[in-house]
């Protein structure tokens, strides 16, 4: 009886630590009792390894903060910001100064024009846009990817890096320690030994130990001599070109970018480079005049859990709300929190064209099933769902109207809004928008919609099944 009683107040005490300490998430909170219920004796050991608050430590946010004051100093004079609807170059945002402003307000980054953005919506483009401005590389390659193979793509990079690296252009390669925990040392070594300094983002043991495991580098960047930019949604490997026989053709979305918003890509590149490397790096060479005067108004959304705010939920939650005719999303991996939810829920109410595509084909169980279980609820409201079919989709964007569009790194999950770095582009140039626009629409036509009716007729047990996986969505 001692014995029952002794565990019974352990396990009282496991989940009085995890409801105290994250009752600023409740669902989080829920996620982590439920994987105590299923082992008690190691839930809380999993929980002090991977549940821990990533700012429990600050000095890391606080080393940057002298990186971000000369950063600003160099770009100071050099960036063109937007400051009213009428700088936006978008009509729609004539009476959206409410949104203008909570956008200026959101991230570390201005709204900056004089701009050149080009879409490019699938990896072959991307990858030969990429390559070509690496190869003309005079002084730098700045290359962040949370996923970097060791494939035959993988070794396109890899030869331009070393030979531009032998040329004397410093070449610089971040990956996530977890994404790219695939990379071979060989490869990486072959990168170092040619001069290309090469570092990983919290490497598995390294951040295990440090209870920061669950923190992942999920952003995509590459950055030439300051001026030519590239993020979005797509990584360097093979798959991405359609060469994984399980997935198929891979539909991807990603931007070149010219202008103001390429200085706002390198500091997000130099501040992740110090966090993995240790090195502080603020020259200005690396944010030179340039001369680009396009058209496009664009804003860097960056965030992760070193962040004040979480940036790109409230990015998300801001754009949805605004919403008055259309909210159009494509995203692998939807597991919405509440905020996001209502929204979605409210714009339908209020009349606006809900429309979600999501992949017919999963390249994750767990997290599909997640993905599923919060369909029928905001069907039942109306949004409207839809299966990608040609293949496997993973592009992140999503439309508001005639007023934005964004295209990025983040998922709409909540690991993308409040666990890993993430990037996003905002962009407010109507041309971008309905070229956004016109790709879902060819997206649309790959679909199959999802019945409401057939969907609520699936098993039983398969609703429970897409349930228990909702219960841990906050940790997916």
């Amino acid at each position: 009886m001692r014995i029952f009683a002794v565990i019974l107040s352990l396990f009282i005490i496991q989940i009085a630590i995890i409801v105290i300490s994250e009752f600023r998430r409740p669902q989080r909170a829920l996620a982590w009792i439920c994987i105590t219920f299923c082992c008690p004796p190691l839930g809380l050991l999993f929980y002090y390894f991977l549940g821990r608050d990533y700012w429990q430590s600050r000095k890391l946010g606080k080393r940057c903060v002298s990186l971000l004051r000369e950063i600003r100093a160099h770009v100071a004079g050099k960036i063109h910001i937007v400051k009213s609807t009428a700088d936006t170059g978008n009509p729609g945002f004539e009476n959206r100064k409410e949104l203008l402003h909570l956008l200026s307000g959101l991230s570390e980054s201005h709204i900056t024009s004089h701009n050149q953005c080009q879409v490019l919506n699938n990896a072959r483009d991307a990858y030969k846009a990429m390559l070509e401005v690496m190869e003309n590389a005079q002084e730098h390659i700045h290359m962040e990817f949370y996923i970097f193979r060791d494939d035959d793509i993988g070794r396109q990079f890899q030869e331009i890096m070393i030979r531009k690296a032998r040329q004397g252009v410093r070449v610089r390669l971040l990956c996530d320690g977890l994404g790219s925990h695939q990379l071979s040392r060989r490869f990486v070594n072959t990168l170092k030994n040619a001069g290309v300094q090469v570092h990983f983002f919290l490497p598995p043991l390294t951040s295990l130990l440090d209870r920061r495991f669950n923190y992942r580098n999920h952003r995509k960047i590459l950055v030439v001599d300051g001026l030519t930019g590239f993020t979005g949604g797509m990584n360097v490997g093979d798959d991405y070109l359609g060469k994984d026989p399980k997935m198929g053709y891979w539909r991807d979305t990603h931007l070149r970018v010219e202008g103001d918003a390429v200085y706002h890509l390198q500091y997000v590149f130099l501040k992740d480079w110090r966090l993995a490397a240790g090195d502080t790096m603020s020259h200005p060479r690396f944010f030179p005049v340039h001369t680009c005067s396009g058209p496009d108004a664009v804003q860097i959304v960056a965030s992760g859990p070193d962040g004040a705010v979480d940036a790109t939920q409230e990015m998300f939650f801001a754009s949805l709300c605004a919403a008055k005719e259309r909210i159009w999303m494509t995203s692998p991996y939807f597991i919405p929190d509440p905020a996001i939810c209502r929204a979605l829920k409210n714009a339908v109410l209020s009349g606006v064209d809900v429309r979600i595509i999501i992949p017919a084909k999963p390249d994750n169980k767990l997290v599909y099933k997640a993905t599923l279980s919060y369909l029928e609820n905001l069907q039942d409201a109306g949004v409207k769902f839809y299966r990608y079919t040609r293949g496997f989709m993973h592009a992140k964007v999503m439309i508001i109207d005639d007023v934005l569009a964004t295209v990025g790194s983040a998922n709409l999950d909540m690991r993308s809004f409040y666990s890993n770095f993430e990037l996003t582009a905002v962009l407010l140039r109507p041309a971008i928008i309905a070229q956004l626009a016109e790709d879902f629409s060819q997206d649309l036509k790959h679909s199959e919609f999802i019945d409401p009716k057939k969907f609520k007729e699936r098993a039983h047990n398969v609703k429970l099944i897409e349930g228990l996986c909702q219960l841990l969505s906050p940790l997916l």
